[in-house]
């Protein structure tokens, strides 16, 4: 697939790209709570960076396994990431100081419009989306909620750990035809 853009009210998420994404990037990225809760390289080294903008991001685009978008302001500057994989789940983070914004959950909900109106699998449309993260991760798990996703309980993660495990992780989903309402349930 080509790389779409979206918009929101205060975002626009485009493909990564260029030198000022990779260090944005790259600096984010070593933040000691993804060492903690995300599958990132650790330490992550500016090389990492580019790897991820200059060929992960394309070939998934490409292969139509995976689209990524930069989260950027309205003046352009790269806030964080969010993700969905066609098997039907999407990560995100968010640089530090640009959290507690409502960045993330604006983001999120054009994505999560833009991948609910595309026939996305086998020429279907996509019924639910998943999210997951390792227990603990309250501000992932309150971004989720804070975008209308059910809590639906613990279980091992699907991506698997840095050294190949796989650890129990919160889950969530988001139905095709739910609400974006606040849910219940949450282990918040």
């Amino acid at each position: 697939m080509e790389p779409v853009e979206l918009r929101s009210e205060r975002l626009l998420l485009s493909m990564p790209a260029g030198d000022s994404d990779v260090d944005a990037i790259a600096h984010y990225c070593r933040d000691p709570l993804f060492e903690r809760y995300l599958t990132t390289p650790w330490p992550y080294t500016r090389d990492a960076a580019v790897a991820f903008v200059d060929r992960f991001v394309p070939q998934r685009w490409a292969d139509d396994s995976e689209y990524n978008w930069a989260i950027r302001s309205e003046q352009g500057a790269l806030l964080g990431m969010v993700g969905w994989r066609t098997r039907g789940d999407l990560g995100f983070w968010m640089g530090a100081e640009h959290r507690g914004n409502g960045y993330m959950v604006e983001a999120l909900a054009a994505v999560v419009e833009w991948v609910f109106a595309e026939p996305m699998i086998d020429g279907h449309a996509v019924e639910r989306i998943d999210w997951e993260t390792l227990p603990g991760n309250y501000a992932s798990a309150r971004v989720a909620r804070a975008a209308g996703f059910h809590f639906a309980g613990i279980a091992p993660v699907r991506i698997p750990a840095r050294d190949g495990s796989h650890p129990d992780s919160w889950r969530g989903m988001l139905l095709r035809d739910d609400d974006r309402r606040i849910k219940d349930g949450w282990p918040l």
